[in-house]
């Protein structure tokens, strides 16, 4: 992990911390992650290893305070870390827990116990991680990143048609497109055959491809009708939607429990407004697809969250070939049990891709 953290255009590195500054920093980072409230110097000086006076305690929090780490919420109050403070905690300063092997084979069984469907093991997945971290399980996934197994159209009127698309693992979506007046059910026939015929076992993006050249090579096998359809009942997933990006939120009450003060449930309702706009938690997940192992994004770090303080922990998953498909982790407020959660986020990462790869 990294040892500097940037404060605005400078870094707190390490050095600039001795052993009895880390000590006090510790205490005061673990004692919010444990309590949410704000610690003193007469508290700090009982729990530290080495033994140091309050005031001598206070003159260390000062020297904490002005390197941008801790603050104190009100006059007289005792000390809370920064989100700065807190990134330099997480990079720095934290040892990451390991889970348990029997840990390891419960997630296992209750991600297996959910079968083959993607939809189902993401699910499962995400209200797993809720209901282990008292967060919001989040995921982040393609739609179509399955192999498909069938297309159908089947016209509803005169001028539209129900395009049906079935994946491998039983995911189901449908489309509606125009199609012209008068056009015969042979050509709509023809459209879904030729379709099955060049799609069939695989993913959205071959097929793309496939569809593309099959198209110009034969072209002039095919009426210019069920060109038309072909084209249009395809475009439909395959770029004709901006929405193609499906996510899943489990265990949002959680963010409810465990509130101290009004402006905890401020901060609570202004996240449940920001899981509200879709488009922006798909894009703050997004920024992790390219991650090796689980990213931390905490606090103003995601402009998103910024308002409601929280704290996001998420992880790619792959699928058989290797490639990132997806995002997988949690929502909370910034005192997560970072050091218990990353673990957690990215062994259930490794499961799902597991799971979907095979």
């Amino acid at each position: 992990m990294a040892q500097d953290v940037p404060i605005g255009t400078a870094q707190v590195s390490l050095a600039q911390l001795n052993e009895r500054s880390r000590d006090i920093f510790r205490q005061v980072v673990e004692s919010y992650l444990a309590t949410g409230e704000p610690v003193g110097s007469r508290n700090i000086s009982r729990l530290i290893h080495t033994p140091l006076s309050p005031a001598s305690v206070r003159n260390v929090m000062s020297d904490l305070e002005q390197l941008g780490l801790v603050y104190a919420p009100h006059t007289s109050a005792g000390r809370l870390p920064t989100e700065l403070g807190l990134r330099f905690f997480v990079d720095a300063l934290m040892e990451i827990g390991d889970l348990g092997e029997a840990d390891r084979r419960d997630m296992e069984a209750k991600l297996a116990a959910a079968g083959k469907s993607m939809d189902a093991v993401l699910s499962e997945a995400s209200g797993m991680l809720s209901g282990l971290t008292r967060a919001a399980g989040v995921v982040l996934a393609a739609k179509w990143n399955v192999r498909l197994k069938h297309i159908e159209f089947v016209r509803l009127e005169p001028e539209r048609a129900l395009v049906v698309l079935v994946a491998d693992d039983g995911q189901i979506e449908n489309r509606i497109i125009a199609v012209p007046a008068g056009l015969p059910q042979s050509a709509l026939t023809e459209a879904s055959n030729f379709l099955n015929a060049h799609v069939r076992g695989r993913t959205l993006a071959e097929a793309k491809a496939e569809l593309e050249k099959a198209l110009e090579t034969q072209r002039a096998e095919l009426d210019q009708l069920t060109q038309r359809i072909v084209a249009a009942g395809f475009a439909s997933w395959s770029g004709g939607e901006s929405d193609d990006r499906k996510l899943i939120v489990r265990g949002a009450a959680h963010l409810l429990e465990d509130l101290r003060a009004v402006e905890d449930l401020e901060r609570v309702r202004l996240l449940f407004d920001d899981l509200e706009t879709k488009r922006g938690v798909v894009d703050l997940l997004g920024r992790a697809e390219q991650a090796d192992g689980a990213r931390i994004f905490i606090g103003s770090e995601n402009k998103l969250f910024s308002l409601s303080g929280s704290s996001t922990i998420v992880a790619p998953y792959r699928d058989g070939a290797g490639r990132i498909v997806g995002v997988i982790g949690v929502i909370g407020p910034t005192r997560l049990n970072y050091a218990r959660v990353i673990p957690m986020v990215d062994y259930t990462a490794k499961v799902v891709s597991k799971i979907i790869g095979g």
